[in-house]
């Protein structure tokens, strides 16, 4: 398998940090935004979408971050990351719709007015729209905190793909100043999965412990 993906994304590193976990080898290509290679004539044949990270397996191509967290999972049924139980595979899937919809919408808005938009010569930050994604990020940071209340992982008692999927963005919190202050159920499970040796070494280096 072949990994395309830039691992300073919050949607890439789960990625590859879920296949180490699985002890899947996985060939990893790095690509370079600024460099225009997301959207060169040969990863657009791959993804016409131009985004990452994008998993090739044989003739398979596979994008879109959760579907490939799917995929992974599937492919080590025993490890349960994406069990054969039927409500747990739907309560799973409805993290990873929350995470896309609502969770990385507000995060990610903070990413990109903090993190990213002057990297890319996009001007200072918007205060609307870090207003606009702070409101998120406390609206749907207590949704999560209070649905891990008494819980140790996101479905069930053990860890899954949803667990992976919905901690994408916390490396990053700090450097974001992601409003999750009180939210102390977050705090505690993602130590969890920080905790894992597979998440710290995908990771970006200046994030990881």
């Amino acid at each position: 398998m072949k990994l395309y993906w830039l691992p300073l994304s919050p949607n890439n590193y789960p990625v590859s940090a879920l296949a180490d976990h699985l002890g899947i080898p996985l060939e990893r290509q790095f690509l370079d935004p600024a460099k225009g290679e997301t959207r060169s004539p040969e990863f657009l044949k791959l993804n016409p979408n131009g985004k990452c990270p994008v998993l090739v397996d044989g003739d398979y191509v596979l994008w879109e971050s959760n579907a490939i967290l799917m995929y992974l999972g599937a492919k080590k049924p025993g490890a349960e990351l994406w069990p054969a139980d039927e409500l747990a595979r739907i309560d799973i899937t409805r993290w990873l719709i929350w995470q896309q919809a609502h969770w990385m919408r507000g995060c990610g808005t903070l990413f990109w007015e903090r993190l990213i938009k002057g990297l890319f010569g996009g001007g200072a930050p918007n205060p609307e729209k870090e207003k606009e994604g702070e409101e998120a990020v406390k609206f749907y940071g207590k949704v999560l905190d209070g649905w891990l209340k008494g819980r140790k992982f996101l479905v069930g008692d053990r860890l899954t793909i949803a667990d992976f999927s919905v901690a994408a963005p916390l490396p990053l919190a700090a450097a974001a100043r992601l409003p999750l202050d009180g939210f102390s159920n977050i705090e505690r499970w993602y130590g969890q999965i920080a905790a894992l040796e597979a998440w710290q070494k995908n990771l970006p280096r200046p994030f990881a412990k």
